[in-house]
């Protein structure tokens, strides 16, 4: 049996191309080491509750098109992200907004927060040097010191003197009550998980699962005209030029005998001494209930790590700093000697991947190579 087209992995970047693939009369087939599709968004029932297993996933766009294609494929829910950061109990609104500089000075005015954060910002004279240095003259020395600097430090696994000031070179600062975290027109998480969106979008697909194709590429190759590769592209070539690197996260997860614990679905925990980043309760991306609307006795929570990547990791943000980018230049080089491969995805194009741009991207291959 031949295929037009092969594809590795089933997450967002592979599911796009094989569905419109498919659609185009192409026959395809799609390859996944996991045991499961839809790659990072896999969503797991567990006590009735979506659980998203590698990590929160809230879907955010303004690209009208990639609205109109997911939306072909699930029913979307309308969750606004506003997550809670707590700084050794005291608890902030986020994004930063009116909420959180009234619990930080007592302002109740929009003048009065501006006055409160110019007054901050202006210890900071010239160009910033690093992450701290820019985030106080964005935001002032108080909110960075309360609602950045442990957590951006337990992010990257550095101090924020160590750090490049791009990584933030914008943080929302709202002079309303808005605590609607994402600008974006279009928001929500699909009715019945992320699984559901990517099965919609795989149907009819020809799929196998714990299959590993850098084990077997050669084998693999000759089943299809063209592979479409969603892997780590280090990996595709052996490493050969070194290891790009990533940061990767490690979950904690407990069922708990309760039907509220934090009564959010995002706490940020911003001091450098709690452990991790944050703390997820799933049920709250649907709202407590379950898909016949009944409230859900018990609660499931993840505490979020997050580590330096070593091989054998879950990949999950590429590291952007001019070593790695000069390094994914060399192996984008390689890649274009490869011709009956397209690479894409957060993975093969190195690239910190918001899901609608994951989307947006796919779609855009399609068009040229369809």
């Amino acid at each position: 049996m031949k295929y037009d087209y092969l594809i590795v992995g089933s997450g967002l970047y592979g599911a796009v191309f094989a569905q419109m693939a498919k659609a185009k009369g192409k026959k395809v087939l799609v390859i996944d080491k996991r045991p499961n599709i839809a790659g990072n968004v896999y969503t797991e029932k567990v006590e009735g509750i979506n659980v998203h297993k590698y990590g929160a996933h809230i879907f955010h766009t303004n690209n009208k098109e990639v609205w109109d294609y997911v939306t072909k494929f699930a029913e979307f829910n309308r969750f606004t992200n506003s997550p809670v950061a707590n700084f050794k109990g005291e608890l902030f609104s986020l994004p930063f907004n009116m909420y959180t500089f009234n619990k930080m000075w007592g302002v109740v005015t929009p003048e009065e927060a501006q006055a409160k954060i110019d007054e901050q910002r202006s210890e900071i004279k010239g160009e910033p040097e690093n992450l701290e240095e820019q985030a106080v003259s964005l935001v002032g020395r108080d909110i960075y010191e309360k609602l950045i600097k442990g957590y951006t430090e337990k992010q990257w696994g550095r101090d924020c003197t160590e750090l490049p000031p791009f990584i933030i070179k914008r943080l929302p600062v709202r002079l309303t009550f808005d605590n609607n975290y994402f600008n974006a027109l279009y928001q929500g998480i699909p009715v019945g998980g992320y699984t559901k969106l990517v099965e919609n979008m795989l149907k009819g697909i020809e799929i196998k699962l714990n299959t590993d194709y850098l084990k077997n590429k050669e084998e693999y190759d000759k089943l299809a005209d063209k592979v479409l590769y969603t892997g780590a592209i280090d990996a595709y070539f052996g490493y050969k030029l070194g290891n790009l690197e990533y940061r990767s996260v490690r979950f904690e997860n407990e069922i708990l005998d309760k039907p509220n614990f934090q009564g959010n679905a995002a706490v940020n925990y911003t001091d450098r001494e709690t452990p991790w980043t944050r703390i997820i309760e799933h049920k709250w991306f649907e709202f407590g209930k379950d898909e016949n609307g009944n409230d859900l006795p018990k609660t499931v929570i993840s505490r979020e790590y997050s580590s330096e990547w070593k091989p054998g990791d879950e990949p999950y943000y590429p590291v952007n700093d001019e070593k790695n980018s000069k390094l994914y230049e060399e192996y984008r080089k390689l890649a274009e000697g490869e011709k009956n491969v397209i690479f894409g995805g957060r993975l093969g194009e190195y690239k910190y991947y918001d899901m609608d741009a994951v989307i947006a991207s796919a779609l855009k291959k399609c068009e040229e190579e369809l």
